[in-house]
């Protein structure tokens, strides 16, 4: 799975930053880089998952191409996390979906609404797909609540395990620590996380698309990463409702719905904007054979919140049925390809930011002492 030439790029380009310094208050990694002389396949997997992919480095760096100690770390970066998603994988016998993961995406999605289309039109009466249906149990005339509940959860349980057994991985082998963690440096990287700090870059924002700095990318990333929380509140505070005795469909101004339009519409604005900037940027600090990965994971979201948004607008006429088995089987693609997909970076960041902030609590006290 490993590269070593990867491997080696990256401990010539460490040992060379580490000797500069001129990046030191740039972002989290080099603060974190300083405080090693040598660095180990494990910590170079942590450096890289630590980086946010800001690239001021690469343009401030009077190293980088054309001279000839060509310093990329960007890049370096993330052909090293690329690695890792597939190094700490679980279980291992799946970890080759990671390679061509753009085409294993697209081939999942297909697949997942084609058996949703045809397990419906198979099960039900030809004309339930398209009849208009109006209240409380409407979708579950074309699709059963059980079948519904039952495919969603075993689904997403399966990827929160294969999440969960990956950042386990990736904390023990990736040399992360064997020490406790402490509740004040957890909360900490989770600050992080909601905030994302570093994607500020060293304040000024990030090299989104060139040298000019830009918070783009971050506001980018806050509309995607809350839309997707706002659209699982949707979903859990639903299911909370279902059991009360509270059908679906459920009014426009409903908890439920209004969740699930704001993080809809948040979704669909941050990953058409990811896009947009990936396409647009320079491609020279990037990886561009890694293209494949982020922009299937990026179509698939931005389809889940298109499709379910169709679906709240029409779901009162004819195309309800088949926009309703279309975006199930967009979500079923999404819980599937979770575990083998771009998003296993945010596991992985949150366990780099977790040590970061270990690391951060020691020299602290040391400097007091």
């Amino acid at each position: 799975m490993r590269s070593n030439e990867a491997v080696a790029e990256a401990r010539r380009v460490l040992e060379i930053c580490n000797a500069c310094r001129y990046c030191e208050g740039y972002c989290a990694v080099f603060p974190a880089m300083e405080l090693r002389r040598a660095f180990s396949d494990g910590e170079i997997d942590y450096l890289a998952n630590l980086c946010h992919d800001c690239r001021g480095c690469y343009y401030a760096c009077q190293f980088a191409p054309p001279h000839e100690f060509g310093i990329n770390l960007p890049k370096t970066f993330a052909q090293i996390r690329a690695e890792t998603y597939e190094q700490y994988a679980w279980p291992r016998a799946l970890a080759g979906l990671f390679r061509r993961n753009g085409l294993v995406v697209s081939l999942i999605t297909a697949v997942a609404i084609a058996a949703i289309l045809a397990l419906t039109m198979g099960l039900q009466a030809p004309e339930t797909l398209y009849r208009p249906r109006t209240g409380p149990g409407a979708f579950y005339a074309v699709i059963p609540h059980a079948t519904m509940a039952l495919v969603g959860t075993a689904t997403f349980a399966y990827a929160l395990l294969a999440l969960a057994m990956g950042f386990a991985r990736f904390w023990r082998e990736a040399g992360v620590s064997n020490q406790p963690a402490g509740l004040r440096n957890i909360a900490r990287a989770f600050g992080d996380v909601l905030t994302l700090r570093n994607l500020g870059g060293g304040g000024e924002g990030c090299n989104d698309r060139d040298e000019a700095f830009s918070q783009t990318r971050r506001w980018l990333h806050h509309a995607m990463f809350y839309g997707f929380f706002a659209c699982f509140a949707a979903t859990c505070v639903a299911t909370i409702d279902h059991y009360l005795g509270w059908i679906a469909p459920y009014p426009v101004l409903s908890a439920p719905v209004i969740l699930g339009t704001v993080g809809g519409v948040a979704l669909l604005v941050g990953t058409v904007g990811f896009l947009w900037v990936k396409l647009s940027a320079d491609p020279a600090p990037s990886a561009p054979e890694l293209y494949g990965a982020g922009t299937g994971l990026l179509v698939l979201l931005g389809l889940a919140s298109l499709t379910g948004l169709a679906l709240l607008a029409l779901r009162e006429t004819g195309a309800m049925g088949v926009l309703l088995a279309i975006h199930l089987g967009t979500v079923l693609a999404l819980f599937i390809v979770l575990p083998y997909s771009k998003f296993v970076h945010g596991i992985y960041r949150l366990a780099a930011l977790i040590r970061y902030a270990m690391e951060r609590s020691v020299s602290v006290a040391t400097e007091r002492e």
